[in-house]
C-alpha cells in the first residue's frame, strides 16, 4: 500500500526541480511519528514520487530520467497547464494521502512527515498545509479567506498599495490571527498541499477550467463545502521561491491569474459579479497602458515602457476570458 503520493509540475524550472527532489529522493522510505505530540513510535511510510514536465525546454525532464530514476516521469508533448498536469499525476497516484507540491520550493527538516502526523491524528481534515517561507526566512502569507467582490478589486491590481495595511486585505490575508498557531482557514497557497484521498474523492479532482491560478481556492472551497476542515500548520515550514515559472512571461501570467479570478467568480458567484470584475480589472490595464505610453512619449526608459506596452494590449486583446 502506497501512503504518500508526491506530485510535483515543472516547467523550465530545472535547477530548482533538481534541488527539490534531492530533499525528497534519499529513500523511497521515511520514518513519520504518528502523534509527535505524545512521543508514539515512528513507523516507516511508503512514497511514491512523480514530476509532470509540461514540455519544458530547459531539460528537465532528461534531468529526471538521468538523476532520479526512483521518480515517475510524465512527460507532456505540450504545456497543458498547472491545473490538467496536476490532475494526471492524481489520475495515476495511489497514496492515501496526497502532496501537491512546486518544485520552486525546499522542505525544510521533518516538514513532510509533520504534515502527514496532523493528518493522522486529526481524521476530519481534509487539506493541511505548512507555514511557507520566503528564501531570506521571512514568513510569506499563505493562509486565506474567501475573496469578497471588494477584495477582488484590489487584490493583485493596482489599487493595492493604496490599500496597504487595511481591514480589508488584512482580513483576506488572515493578518488579524497570528502565523505562529495552528487554525482552521478557508484556503491555502498551493506551493505545498498535503490532501486526503477521501476528500479527493467526494470534491472531485482540480478544475481544468483553470489553466493556473485560483486553482487550490476553488479546490479548498469544494472540499470545504464537503464537510472537511482546512488548516494551516505552522509547524511545518517549507521555503517557496515563489513564481520562477510564472515569471517567464508577464503577459500570459497577467491574462491567466486575473482570468482565473473571473472564472472563480462566475462559478462560485455568479454572472454579474464576473462580468462586473473582468470589466473593472481591463479598465485597470487600459489606466496602465497609458501611463506606460506616456513615459514612453517623454523618454523615460524606453525598453522597459515599450515592453509592459506591448504586454498590457496582450492582456487587454484576451478580454480577461477563460484560457482552455
Amino acid at each position: 500500500m502506497v501512503d504518500l503520493s508526491v506530485i510535483i509540475v515543472s516547467w523550465n524550472v530545472r535547477d530548482l526541480l533538481r534541488r527539490c527532489l534531492q530533499a525528497l529522493v534519499p529513500s523511497s522510505k521515511f520514518q513519520v511519528s504518528c502523534s509527535p505530540l505524545n512521543n508514539l513510535e515512528r513507523r516507516t511510510w511508503n512514497l511514491e514520487l512523480f514530476v509532470v514536465d509540461n514540455a519544458s525546454s530547459d531539460g528537465s525532464a532528461a534531468m529526471v530520467r538521468q538523476h532520479f530514476p526512483q521518480v515517475r516521469l510524465i512527460a507532456n508533448d505540450s504545456n497543458l497547464g498547472f491545473t490538467h498536469a496536476n490532475n494526471q499525476g492524481l489520475a495515476v497516484s495511489q497514496g492515501r494521502y496526497v502532496l501537491l507540491l512546486n518544485p520552486d520550493t525546499a522542505v525544510v527538516g521533518e516538514a513532510v512527515a509533520t504534515l502527514l502526523a496532523f493528518m493522522e491524528d486529526h481524521p476530519d481534515v481534509g487539506v493541511v498545509g505548512p507555514q511557507l517561507r520566503y528564501p531570506d526566512g521571512s514568513i510569506q502569507p499563505s493562509r486565506r479567506r474567501f475573496p469578497t467582490l471588494a477584495t477582488a478589486f484590489v487584490e493583485s491590481t493596482v489599487l493595492q498599495p493604496l490599500f496597504a495595511g487595511s481591514s480589508l486585505l488584512r482580513r483576506y490575508y488572515v493578518a488579524d490571527r497570528p502565523d505562529d498557531v495552528t487554525q482552521d482557514v478557508d484556503w491555502l497557497v498551493g506551493a505545498c498541499l498535503l490532501v486526503r484521498r477521501e476528500a479527493i474523492a467526494q470534491a472531485g479532482p482540480l478544475d481544468e477550467g483553470f489553466f493556473m491560478y485560483s486553482e487550490e481556492l476553488d479546490w479548498c472551497r469544494r472540499i470545504k463545502q464537503a464537510g472537511w476542515r482546512i488548516v494551516y500548520l505552522p509547524a511545518a515550514q517549507v521555503i517557496h521561491y515563489e513564481g520562477k515559472s510564472s515569471e517567464q512571461n508577464l503577459a500570459a501570467r497577467d491574462i491567466r491569474f486575473h482570468s482565473s479570478k473571473v472564472r472563480y467568480f462566475r462559478k462560485h458567484h455568479g454572472i454579474w459579479q464576473a462580468e462586473l470584475l473582468r470589466l473593472f480589472l481591463l479598465g485597470t490595464f487600459v489606466w496602465q497602458l497609458a501611463v506606460e505610453s506616456l513615459k514612453w512619449l517623454v523618454g523615460h526608459k524606453r525598453p522597459l515602457r515599450a515592453s509592459r506596452v506591448k504586454a498590457y494590449l496582450q492582456v487587454l486583446r484576451s478580454g480577461l476570458r477563460d484560457v482552455e
